[in-house]
């Protein structure tokens, strides 16, 4: 067994979506979407979005979530996507171009510091928030950046340990590694899983009438429909599992594909994919 050569130091490092992460999200970008749509679509049912409303969707990646937004709030209304990856926002701004979806625009730059000409009615985020190494100051931020009376709605990942679909990924890789262990709190998927902390945070950044609620589902790893060979391919090349061995030798590697073959084949579904359950909190808020 060997250590992981990235992200073992013991500090924290934020994930670079501004680099190599955003890099990585478009290349597998509709497997990546294809993986958290459920997530997605859940958020979105609860927000709810009404006609005419202008919506800042944060964490936007390849624009998928906004341009359903788009069509919701329809053309008295609008959507502002923000993301740190300039791949991603040049994703989406072809998306929507190819869409001709002309209430949605993108804006590269950083949430935690953006400054609208005009306030929102609405904030929206799936699975792109947990990333703000000063969490309080970036939501207090955002809390400026909605009108008196708007609502927040956020989707984050619940608790390692009822997301199977990461959990089982590395029990596989901790039998040729040693992972290094998650820190509470600290920038990245699982920042809010502690839904007391989450709930502090958005309090300390002025805003009220928090409300959680707990998403159950399957996610289809490496995309609906993808066979247990393309799930792991997806898990090599973009998520953590190939991040973590992406330095070690050829055989290590080889050891851990066949390990997550294994663990993919028994969740594999004919017609359906790799079904692997994952659980999300839905956040509502307002100012």
């Amino acid at each position: 067994m060997t250590n992981a050569q990235s992200d073992a130091s013991e500090t924290p490092q934020p994930e670079d979506w501004a680099g190599e992460m955003g890099t990585r999200w478009l290349a597998g970008i509709d497997q990546f979407e294809s993986m958290i749509a459920p997530i997605g679509d859940a958020l979105l049912a609860r927000a709810s979005f009404k006609t005419g409303e202008h919506v800042l969707d944060l964490g936007c990646g390849g624009g998928a979530n906004s341009l359903t937004i788009a069509e919701s709030v329809g053309p008295g209304g609008s959507v502002t996507g923000i993301d740190i990856s300039p791949d991603l926002i040049a994703k989406a701004r072809e998306r929507a171009e190819a869409a001709d979806t002309r209430n949605a625009t993108f804006e590269c730059g950083d949430a935690a510091s953006y400054k609208p000409e005009a306030a929102f009615d609405r904030m929206v985020s799936r699975l792109g928030s947990m990333f703000f190494p000063h969490p309080v100051e970036a939501f207090s931020n955002l809390h400026g950046c909605l009108k008196q009376g708007g609502r927040l709605d956020l989707a984050v990942w619940g608790p390692p340990r009822d997301n199977p679909w990461m959990m089982e990924m590395m029990a596989a890789l901790r039998r040729h590694i040693d992972v290094p262990p998650a820190v509470p709190r600290a920038p990245g998927p699982f920042a809010f899983e502690d839904t007391d902390y989450l709930r502090t945070v958005l309090e300390n950044a002025g805003f009220a009438d928090i409300d959680i609620i707990a998403y159950h589902g399957l996610q289809p790893i490496g995309g609906v429909g993808a066979s247990p060979d393309v799930a792991v391919n997806f898990a090599m090349s973009s998520l953590a599992a190939g991040r973590l061995v992406q330095h070690e030798d050829e055989s290590l590697q080889h050891r851990v594909r066949e390990d997550l073959l294994t663990v993919f084949g028994h969740h594999h579904v004919e017609g359906q994919g790799v079904m692997m359950a994952g659980k999300a909190w839905l956040v509502s808020a307002s100012t």
